[in-house]
């Protein structure tokens, strides 16, 4: 294709290494895409609060899509631009729904959070971050769900989240969305309609840029809908099959700066 006018790019398993860093080679080809005026997008799972460290390393500034698809933010400016949420009703509903098939299960919820009133992430007692529980705040179950929420997090530590995610499925379809960005027990649920696409989408617009000519990057399912959005779409060799499935291309894994090897051609 021609020189994409916009990157997009996964964040953890893409554009970080395996000790969760942005290497040297791909900060400094992010520069030189930054440099030539093609604006650089992350699009993660992550909220938020954990989008500046990432962007620091890669010299970015300007906006991230976050939380699959149900957060835009502006970096520079540490502030979300828009938001789309599970409400609490939703909130009962899906988890009343899926303690019947995932018996065991335990929740988390990252909060949308506009005034800094509330606790950004709740979880349950028994809920255990597979990313660590740095910042949990123990909280029942009703007070986890009490709230609107951009995202639901559902984790068994007994299951995959493959495995959790076919039990899942026929029971939410049409409902929420559902996906996940780890196999290590946990699915995400969003508003429907909500995933990275549709946040890329609403990014993209704001440059003014076509899809044709967008190039997105990931590893995981919950990056598919972006991939099949993009003009071109790539993943990283240590990816998801299900995302190798589906990819225009695929890069060499984030630990051999995939990434940064793709967008060498251009920049």
């Amino acid at each position: 294709m021609q020189k994409p006018g916009l990157i997009a790019s996964d964040v953890d398993g893409t554009l970080l290494d395996v000790t969760e860093q942005v290497s040297a080679r791909t900060a400094a080809v992010v520069t030189r895409v930054t440099a030539a005026g093609t604006p650089f997008v992350l699009v993660s799972g992550r909220p938020p609060r954990w989008i500046p460290s990432v962007a620091e390393q890669a010299g970015l500034t300007g906006y991230a899509v976050c939380a699959n698809g149900a957060v835009l933010y502006d970096i520079g400016a540490d502030r979300v631009l828009s938001a789309y949420t599970l409400d609490p009703v939703t909130l009962h509903d899906v988890a009343n729904a899926l303690r019947e098939v995932l018996p065991g299960m335990a929740v988390a919820t990252e909060r949308y959070n506009p005034n800094g009133t509330l606790d950004s992430f709740v979880a349950e007692h028994d809920y255990i971050s597979p990313w660590g529980d740095a910042d949990k705040l123990a909280k029942p179950r009703a007070e986890v769900l009490g709230h609107e929420a951009v995202k639901l997090l559902v984790r068994h530590d007994r299951m995959t989240s493959e495995e959790m995610a076919a039990v899942a499925i026929p029971v939410l379809r049409g409902s929420v969305n559902m996906t996940f960005s780890t196999s290590r027990g946990l699915i995400e649920v969003s508003k429907l309609g909500v995933t990275k696409a549709t946040g890329l989408a609403e990014a993209a617009k704001l440059f003014s840029v076509d899809v044709a000519d967008v190039v997105a990057f990931g590893d995981m399912p919950n990056d598919i809908p972006m991939l099949e959005w993009a003009g071109h779409g790539v993943a990283m060799a240590n990816g998801h099959p299900d995302v190798l499935a589906v990819a225009d291309e695929i890069a060499a894994a984030n630990s051999q700066d995939g990434v940064a090897q793709v967008l060498e051609r251009w920049f």
